[in-house]
Parts: structure tokens; sequence; C-alpha cells
């Protein structure tokens, strides 16, 4: 029996070399990857910094217009500032194209604009890109700002990328041209909301 158990003894003890080596060859378990990682043995893909821009040296440019008001913020608000308005002091045959006047991503047919921003007493818009692949950045900004409890100033702000024009005079004739066009609109808005009516040709030019 003493000599059974000095047996059993000795092929515990021969074995536990054998474990220990078991469990130090087992390799350890990896971390699981981060997510949005590439898999291992792969090189990240490059940032997006490095996408090349479609125009690497644009030429901002920026017109804000302003007119006074006779009338309070929220009536010449009501009377002008809806999105689909500029077809009555703009361009005529303006329709919601998608969406809903008013509403954040409405489009309307005058250069199918799509609504991006607004609050109470204003809005921007932006242009699609056309099949030209050609973006100018175009945006255009309409706000109501309350001056007394009688008076507003209408803000017209437009905002676009004039380098694909030749030079500086082209870029300059260009400027000048949007300028008249938006006060034109801007004095049809002032007529509108101080009660007055406009004459059949007086809506201002067609834009861009």
């Amino acid at each position: 029996m003493a000599r059974l158990s000095a047996v059993l003894v000795a092929g515990i003890v021969s074995l536990t070399p054998l474990t220990a080596s078991v469990r130090q060859a087992t390799p350890p378990t990896p971390p699981p990857a981060q997510q949005g990682a590439p898999p291992a043995g792969q090189t990240p893909p490059a940032g997006r910094g490095q996408t090349p821009l479609q125009n690497p040296n644009p030429h901002y440019a920026s017109i804000v217009m302003t007119i006074d008001v006779n009338a309070p913020v929220d009536k010449v608000w009501a009377r002008v500032g809806k999105y689909c308005d500029i077809g009555e002091w703009g361009i005529p045959g303006c329709t919601i194209l998608s969406g809903k006047d008013g509403e954040l991503g409405a489009v309307r047919s005058i250069g199918n604009e799509i609504l991006v921003a607004k609050t109470d007493h204003s809005y921007t818009y932006t242009q699609p890109v056309r099949a030209t692949g050609i973006y100018n950045m175009y945006h255009g900004t309409l706000e109501a700002k309350p001056l007394t409890p009688t008076t507003t100033q209408l803000v017209y702000s437009l905002f676009f990328d004039n380098s694909q024009l030749a030079d500086d005079a082209a870029r300059e004739t260009d400027i000048n041209s949007r300028r008249t066009r938006f006060t034109g609109f801007l004095q049809n808005m002032k007529t509108l909301a101080e009660g007055g009516t406009l004459p059949a040709r007086g809506k201002g030019g067609a834009r861009q």
C-alpha cells in the first residue's frame, strides 16, 4: 500500500512541470479591436484631411444688404418671410417641390434651393450641386431684426465662392450685379410689408 501511494505521488509530481509548460505555451488572448480600427497587419486609411479638395483655391465673397421698414417685426415677417414669398417680391412662380414651406429641408422651385437653417425671423438656403460638378457654395440668408416696437430692419446676406470667374474685374462685376438685384428685392419687401403693392413688372429680375 505504501509503495502504491509513493507511485501516485511520483506521478503527480512528474505531471506538474508538463502542466506549467502547457500554460506558458498558450498565447495571451488579444484585446478586442477598437471600433473602426483596421484589421491587424493593415495600414490605416489616410485621414479625411488627405482627400483632395474640389477647389483648392477658393475665393469667398459675401454681400450684406439692409433696408429699414416702418412696421413691427412680426408683421413684416408674416408678410414677406415665408419661404416661397420670393415669388411675390423676387422671382415669380415659386412653388414648394418637396417638404413643407418654412420647414428645414423644404425645396423651392427657384434654383431648387434647400432650406437649411431657420429662426423665428430668418432662414438660410443653399443650392444643390449640378451635373457640371462645379459648386460655388452659394448660401443666402433673409432676416428681420426689430429696431423698435414699430420698425424693422430686413437683412439679406449672400455668401459664395467666385473663384471660377476669370479675374478680379469679373468678380467685382458679379458682386455689383448681385447687390443691385437683391437690393431691389429688399425694396419690394419694404413696399409689401408697409402695406403697399408692386407694379406688374416691379418684382425684380431673375437671380444668378
